[in-house]
């Protein structure tokens, strides 16, 4: 008799009437869990999130760097990588629009790091002098226009010795269940101002149309880090 019980339940449950209805509901609920589950790490691990040991992608960026490189970290943030890559790299400036990042990131100095608070799709990136390698992680999904921005950096840069771009951007096919929500018209985006999370070769058509050459890429936890020149 209880096992019957269970059957009907577990029947009107998984029916199709009952997924119209809950279906759309619990992945909008998944979104949330997500960025919860984020920031619940991060406060159990003293403000640091675990991504970054897992990732290893601090370390990506440090080994396309070298002692004679000066680096532009496009998209900076409160300074975290600019300040790993200054350990290594001869000179390294920071850009971000925020005023209140750029101000923690002044909080550390060395000599040998910049950081400028300034919008970079209209910002004259010359005024850096002569760089070698700019880097974006997790920036250019952030940006509305990416070719015309690739473009204008590239254009408005004064080149050293190299010329070389490390970029690090998200995959909207990470997982099936990113697909799915995005075709079915449900937020799939890992940060609601991503403009784009990308397959790649969306990612392979946009650094083609930017006039840049993909010299070589690897994909990890979902995430494309693409050496570009």
């Amino acid at each position: 008799m209880i096992k019957v019980f269970k059957q009907k339940i577990k029947k009107i449950l998984f029916s199709k009437t009952i997924a119209k209805i809950l279906l759309r509901p619990l992945l909008k609920l998944h979104n949330q869990i997500y960025s919860l589950i984020g920031k619940y790490a991060c406060s159990i691990n003293d403000g640091i999130h675990p991504k970054r040991e897992i990732l290893e992608y601090e370390k990506w960026f440090l080994d396309n760097i070298s002692e004679e490189h000066r680096v532009v970290d496009v998209g900076c943030n409160s300074g975290y990588m600019a300040l790993k890559m200054s350990n290594k790299a001869q000179h390294v400036f920071g850009i971000d629009m925020s005023e209140s990042l750029i101000k923690k990131a002044k909080q550390t100095t060395k000599n040998n790091v910049d950081f400028v608070c300034a919008d970079v799709n209209n910002y004259d990136f010359s005024s850096f002098g002569a760089i070698d390698v700019l880097t974006m992680s997790n920036v250019l999904e952030h940006i509305e226009n990416r070719v015309d921005f690739l473009k204008k950096i590239l254009s408005s840069s004064s080149w050293g010795k190299e010329r070389k771009i490390l970029i690090r951007v998200p995959m909207i096919d990470r997982d099936w269940l990113s697909v799915y929500k995005k075709n079915i018209g449900i937020d799939y985006r890992l940060d609601p101002t991503h403009f784009t999370e990308y397959t790649l070769s969306d990612f392979q058509k946009e650094i083609k149309d930017a006039n840049l050459e993909l010299e070589s890429y690897k994909i990890r936890f979902g995430e494309i880090y693409a050496i570009c020149k």
